[in-house]
């Protein structure tokens, strides 16, 4: 598959988010094994205006990789027991990322399964910290360019704009009421807590039609 370049990143954090959705994930571990995700859930994190997102109150060593050009991972740990994986967005200087939320298996799922404890591959990568365990990404990937040899994206066809659903962000309480989670409506592999009341709009949308 082609390797998506950095005019791929380029767009702004909202839109971003919803650009992700369908496209591929591929880790390279050091020993040649290699897993792939296509990417079927995202959250948009801003600097400004964003009380939820870490880079809210400026620069630290914690988020400084988030004020690198577009195209970055920025990994954090979350609630003590999970590594999470960020996209930097934003151009340099300006602080912004796209949280991967979820992930389709599509490569590598007998050593997703070995990592996650689970044969059901609905339940490998439904969910931020699920998906990191599944692809093996944690601390050692901060700051990681997605145009190395490690981690890169793939191209894969667009998702189409009535099968993307909209909600507020899950998990956070600043900020909360923003609609900049992006997910894709026919997935089994987006995380539990999806938007009813978004499907429900969409789905009526489209009867209607």
């Amino acid at each position: 598959m082609k390797r998506l370049d950095a005019d791929f990143y380029q767009a702004p954090t909202l839109l971003l988010a919803e650009r992700l959705l369908g496209k591929i994930f591929l880790h390279r571990e050091a020993s040649g094994r290699v897993t792939r995700g296509r990417i079927v859930e995202t959250e948009a994190y801003l600097g400004i205006g964003d009380e939820a997102c870490h880079a809210w109150r400026g620069m630290t060593e914690r988020n400084r990789v988030m004020f690198c050009p577009p195209g970055h991972l920025y990994i954090y740990f979350s609630y003590g027991c999970h590594y999470l994986a960020n996209i930097v967005s934003e151009p340099e200087g300006v602080a912004g990322a796209v949280l991967l939320r979820a992930m389709e298996p599509v490569e590598g799922i007998e050593w997703m399964q070995e990592r996650r404890g689970t044969v059901d591959e609905r339940a490998l990568m439904s969910g931020p910290g699920k998906l990191t365990q599944a692809l093996g990404i944690g601390p050692a990937h901060y700051g990681e360019s997605l145009f190395g040899d490690l981690c890169w994206l793939e191209d894969a066809p667009d998702i189409p704009p009535e099968l993307i659903g909209t909600s507020p962000r899950i998990g956070i309480s600043r900020s909360a009421s923003l609609p900049w989670r992006k997910f894709v409506l026919s997935s089994p592999h987006v995380s539990k807590t999806q938007s009813v009341a978004t499907s429900k709009k969409r789905k009526k949308r489209l009867e209607s039609s």
